[in-house]
């Protein structure tokens, strides 16, 4: 049962982001997104540590001490700022964000609504992806231009609402 639930998570949320990137003309990474979520290294966390009210891989996190799931995923999916988390070559041997194209940074925060929704459901507001994002702020390693165009997409979407903010990233932020 548990992993009936945990593939129908999954898929509603790969369903959710693909309707929002085809919104805005990302086909091909909406076709893409999260495949990998079925692969038997992601899927059978999934099995394990479904809950249905959070990531089953901070589950995992908190009884292994890491996430192989996440591990995995953040690997193979460029719409995660981690993805690109790379060496600084001006800094010697610290770790920096690099720059994503444009693209990921929109897929990461379409992602983030489609997370917003599926785990809070009713209670989510266009406000919510935002929250999620200034709680962990402090943690994320990104490239600078990559962070100010999240946050302004983040903002955006809190005070204008979702139509405008697909608008804007159809009509002018990716033409």
């Amino acid at each position: 049962m548990k992993g009936w639930k945990h593939f129908c998570t999954i898929t509603r949320h790969k369903m959710m982001v693909m309707k929002y990137c085809f919104r805005v003309g990302l086909y091909k990474q909406g076709l893409l997104h999260d495949l990998s979520k079925y692969s038997l290294t992601e899927f059978k966390t999934g099995l394990k540590y479904y809950q249905g009210n959070r990531s089953p891989n901070n589950a995992e996190r908190e009884e292994l001490g890491y996430s192989l799931a996440w591990l995995h995923h953040k690997g193979r999916n460029k719409h995660h700022n981690e993805y690109w988390v790379d060496y600084d070559i001006r800094g010697g041997r610290t770790l920096a964000g690099m720059k994503m194209p444009e693209r990921y940074v929109v897929e990461m925060f379409l992602d983030r609504i489609a997370a917003s929704k599926n785990y809070q459901k009713q209670a989510y507001t266009d406000r919510s992806p935002l929250i999620y994002y200034e709680n962990g702020r402090e943690y994320v390693v990104m490239h600078d231009q990559s962070r100010e165009l999240l946050e302004r997409l983040l903002f955006m979407l809190a005070e204008q609402g979702e139509e405008e903010t697909l608008q804007y990233i159809k009509n002018q932020l990716l033409k």
